[in-house]
């Protein structure tokens, strides 16, 4: 076995090798860039190596000094995570070179299945069902066009050395396919130095599922199920489970036989995934496959109980798969959320900044609930505009799947970030989804679901009154403390609480009377309901955990002038506590108004400007294309919301802007 590995990546990932090659006593070599010298997993490993710039393209993608580093420690292998090299055929000769063991597939593997082109005609010739396309190159955008009209519409470009929905666009016509090759190219270039784009059929209304397979260098290879990856948002997979509410035992069994039969096919010898487009009828295609580990692997491992990168590493070692197929049995059910530095009230634009605080839920085992969070970052930390938004993968297993998801939604609940925009709001509404808690998914599902994009969460219903019963027990509390920091508890006479409180969240308001008993505090509203609740909640904690009524309920508490902002299942709402008469007195209060911005442009993140489309004194419509803002490996064209006029353009290409900064006004 290895004495020292070094790791080829960054962040959560980075992290995540690094905790098994601990536990397997395996010394560990982190690589950092000039943004990454404070960052976490250089924290972590026994010793790291400085290998350049911010820019991945001049620091982590540079073979030569991933070896050099390698040199300088010793070390003997190399993860290469997922991202940067892990699908690059040269990286695993150049490492074989120098005597450096790729604890990934053969560099023959890599090249057979790692490029999605050739992967789909050795799928063919393999008679591996397959989704109808172009495999060829194309040559511009009107070769795309002649393509996509042959094909018949819609039509999928995709970067043939892609991953992580990047280099990818879905067109409906004509003019979308042409633009977006444009756009699919240059993307494909500037993340993976490759700018190869094939066409292929889009199905409609599809679901993506991907079979996890292992293999060692004997000739050995099992695969570990399935997962469900079809909640999607731009191609990129937001929410992952294992295993899928579509498939049966027998729909399991024959994707993961012809995804094992791939596999052989090229001598596969590591973790890898075969990756499908599957109807709603079961049937099912051969998309591409991934020859690295997978972002979403923690739900693979929590149902099987199998840890992939401790087999990666045995199995680069040159010892026997110990996993025979037989001995795979799925275990319950795991929901992964990927929770992002993005804004996803401003359509989900990236997000930058320091990480003020950053207090994820308590990991571990309890009453059948298994809770994991894979993180690469830490309080204090920043998120950086030179990588991917990824802030951590949460993770939850139970028995079944709605219990899962509960398990999911509570401790979304007690994730607490402050100091940039991230997506759990997003996420702990769509946890409450019933179409997603019923299974009925596809690739579409958020596209269809949020049309115009995420709007905040109103407190309504039961919902509402729990919140409101938290907020009152919240404010007892607290009143509490004061009385007893005033010494007014220990005065002849006993204090006398007032009862009756008006609680306003939001622009709603509920009138309650609050009755502490010595189990808890119940909370009377009018025409009868009624909260009994329980907390060991302290003023000055982040999160409120306790119980209403039978039911566990987290909510996240932050401070603000008389009152707290708190957030649950995806509301977030201003809350306040009033007597009668201070509530009387509060709703003659004139609300403050935001300045008025509808005749600027705003850049909507921290991003470089790529390229500025109009000019001072041009007459634009309505879906205009404006600008082009560069963030996290991302291009964003920002198109006008109306007809106007450009009065006055302060950016110019090449500026790096900060959120709300005025790229333009009109007039």
């Amino acid at each position: 076995m290895f004495k020292k590995i070094l790791i080829a990546n960054r962040g959560e990932i980075a992290c995540r090798v690094i905790k098994t090659a601990r536990r397997m006593g395996i010394k560990t070599v982190a690589v950092y860039s000039d943004a990454d010298k404070d960052a976490l997993h250089v924290e972590m490993a026994d010793e790291a190596v400085h290998i350049g710039p911010p820019a991945a393209a001049e620091s982590y993608l540079i073979i030569e000094r991933i070896i050099d580093a390698c040199k300088k420690t010793g070390a003997e292998a190399v993860h290469p995570g997922y991202g940067f090299l892990s699908e690059r055929a040269a990286f695993a000769k150049a490492l074989a070179d120098n005597g450096i063991v790729f604890i990934g597939p053969n560099p023959r593997a890599i090249e057979a299945m790692g490029d999605k082109i050739e992967s789909k005609k050795f799928a063919n010739a393999a008679k591996v069902s397959t989704v109808p396309g172009f495999l060829g190159v194309i040559e511009d955008a009107e070769h795309a066009v002649k393509i996509a009209d042959e094909i018949g519409y819609p039509v999928m470009l995709k970067a043939s050395a892609g991953g992580g929905g990047k280099g990818m666009r879905i067109a409906y016509s004509r003019d979308e396919v042409a633009e977006g090759f444009t756009r699919a190219k240059s993307e494909a270039k500037s993340s993976f130095g490759d700018d190869r784009v094939f066409v292929e059929k889009f199905i409609v209304n599809p679901r993506h599922i991907e079979i996890q397979v292992l293999g060692d260098k004997h000739g050995n290879v099992i695969y570990l199920g399935e997962r469900e990856c079809s909640i999607q948002r731009r191609n990129q997979k937001v929410i992952e489970e294992a295993p899928s509410p579509l498939l049966d035992e027998e729909t399991r069994r024959k994707m993961g036989e012809q995804a094992v039969a791939l596999a052989k096919a090229v001598d596969y010898d590591s973790a890898g995934t075969v990756e499908f487009v599957a109807g709603q009828d079961k049937s099912f295609y051969f998309l591409e496959m991934n020859t690295r580990l997978q972002v979403e692997h923690p739900v693979t491992e929590l149902i099987t109980g199998v840890d992939l990168v401790e087999q990666m590493i045995r199995v680069a070692a040159g010892e026997v798969l110990a996993i025979k197929q037989a001995d795979v049995k799925l275990k319950g059910w795991a929901v992964e959320s990927r929770i992002y530095a993005e804004d996803p009230v401003r359509n989900f634009l990236p997000s930058t900044g320091r990480l003020v605080k950053y207090r994820p839920p308590a990991e571990g085992a309890e009453n059948g609930v298994t809770v994991r969070n894979d993180t690469g970052v830490y309080e204090g930390g920043e998120i950086s505009i030179y990588y991917d938004p990824m802030i951590a993968k949460l993770v939850t297993h139970a028995g079944d799947r709605i219990t899962a998801i509960d398990a999911q939604a509570r401790a979304l609940d007690a994730f607490y970030i402050d100091g940039i925009r991230h997506n759990i709001p997003f996420l702990a509404s769509l946890m409450q989804h019933d179409r997603w808690r019923q299974g009925a998914l596809s690739t579409g599902f958020i596209a269809e679901e949020y049309p115009n994009g995420f709007s905040p969460l109103v407190a309504e219903g039961e919902t509402a009154h729990r919140m409101a019963a938290v907020a009152a027990a919240i404010d007892h509390i607290e009143n509490e403390r004061k009385r007893q920091i005033s010494g007014q508890l220990h005065t002849q006479r006993p204090v006398t609480f007032e009862r009756e409180r008006t609680v306003m969240l939001g622009g709603q308001s509920f009138d309650v009377i609050v009755e502490p008993t010595d189990e808890g505090l119940l909370v009377r509203f009018p025409h009868g309901h009624r909260h009994f609740v329980t907390s060991d909640w302290t003023p000055g904690l982040p999160v409120w955990t306790g119980k209403v009524d039978d039911e566990t309920v987290v909510v996240q508490v932050r401070p603000i002038a008389n009152g707290h902002n708190i957030a649950h299942r995806g509301v977030t709402v201003d809350a306040r506590v009033y007597t009668r008469r201070e509530a009387e007195l509060a709703r003659l209060m004139p609300e403050k108004r935001g300045a008025d911005t509808s005749k600027s442009l705003l850049c909507p993140m921290p991003g470089l400007v790529k390229a500025i489309y109009v000019k001072d004194g041009q007459d634009v419509k309505a879906g205009d294309p404006l600008c082009m803002v560069e963030a996290m490996k991302m291009e964003n064209v920002l198109r006008a919301e109306r007809d106007a006029t450009v009065k006055k353009i302060n950016a110019k290409e090449g500026d790096s802007l900060a959120v709300d900064a005025v790229i333009m006004e009109f007039a």
